[in-house]
């Protein structure tokens, strides 16, 4: 990261309900004006995480910073917006009126007919909260988050919810965000998501970070390519060396997960099988996702 400011991190966070350990003690920074998609499966921690750095948890032990301040304080807490998983409005009160009330709280707002136009809330503004639809209640969670121009978002599963066009015109709008300088911390089951829009990634599970970097880097540290081909009828395969997993299915189409898959395919050759369609590719971040929170041991830090 260079000399890049951080505006937010964990310092050692440790996070106990009970004699539950969500954090133990974790290292974390988000820097500046980039996209940091915070993945892991549920139980993991991210919410655990989200909570302190927005000050409404208090860690058990370590620290947290938010612009140099403790975000329990309100005067901190003013230079982050957030969408949380679930959202709930009151039902009589108009969507403008909600824009309005949240928008107060900041000292620079983004214009409320600028907001509703951004997130395509424009012809919902007199429309009570109670007529929205799903999808319309989660971009209005979204766009709430923008309201207040802070320079820190962090959006908890922002595209839940949503449709295909939806989910892909919200992705427009964080790049627009983050290429004007805004930090977004971004949660999201969807891995294509942070695929498309994360400049680091970091993997945590079971309280612990994994491990992160970009999203080339974190496929890369699996170790793993993926071997596609096709055989004909019921053909045997031999034993192949580095293969982790391998899937077949009833129509001849094999998928191979291997540490070194030109060993795989010389081995495929001279054991005479009659494969065709032979591609090697990278693994996805979904796959390295997989790998990193299934079996973390056997992954080279």
């Amino acid at each position: 990261m260079g000399e890049s400011e951080v505006v937010a991190r964990l310092i050692g966070a440790r996070k106990e309900y009970g004699s539950v350990v969500a954090l133990d003690d974790v290292d974390l920074d988000v820097t500046a004006g980039r996209l940091l998609a915070l993945l892991g499966p549920n139980g993991a921690g991210k919410t655990t995480v989200i909570n302190l750095l927005c000050g409404l948890r208090r860690p058990t032990a370590g620290r947290v910073e938010v612009f140099g301040g403790n975000p329990v304080e309100p005067s901190v807490r003013r230079h982050i917006g957030m969408t949380a998983q679930e959202t709930g409005f009151p039902e009589t009160l108009r969507v403008g009126e909600i824009v309005d009330f949240v928008r107060a709280h900041y000292p620079g707002p983004m214009p409320a007919g600028e907001l509703l136009e951004r997130f395509d809330l424009a012809d919902l503004g007199r429309r009570q909260a109670g007529g929205l639809s799903g999808g319309q209640r989660r971009r209005l969670a979204v766009a709430l988050a923008f309201a207040g121009r802070p320079p820190l978002v962090i959006l908890d599963e922002p595209t839940t919810g949503l449709d295909v066009e939806a989910r892909r015109g919200l992705w427009r709008i964080v790049e627009d965000v983050v290429a004007a300088g805004t930090t977004v911390l971004l949660t999201t089951h969807y891995l294509e998501e942070a695929e498309e829009l994360a400049d680091e990634v970091v993997v945590i599970h079971e309280g612990r970070i994994r491990t992160r970097g970009s999203v080339a880097e974190i496929v890369a540290g699996v170790a793993l390519t993926r071997v596609s081909f096709r055989v004909d009828g019921d053909a045997a395969l031999p034993d192949l060396p580095g293969v982790v997993d391998a899937e077949r299915d009833g129509n001849g189409a094999v998928t191979m997960y291997t540490s070194d898959s030109d060993s795989v395919v010389r081995a495929l050759v001279r054991a005479d099988v009659p494969f065709h369609d032979l591609s090697v590719t990278a693994v996805s971040l979904e796959e390295a996702f997989v790998r990193l929170t299934s079996r973390p041991e056997e992954v080279r830090q």
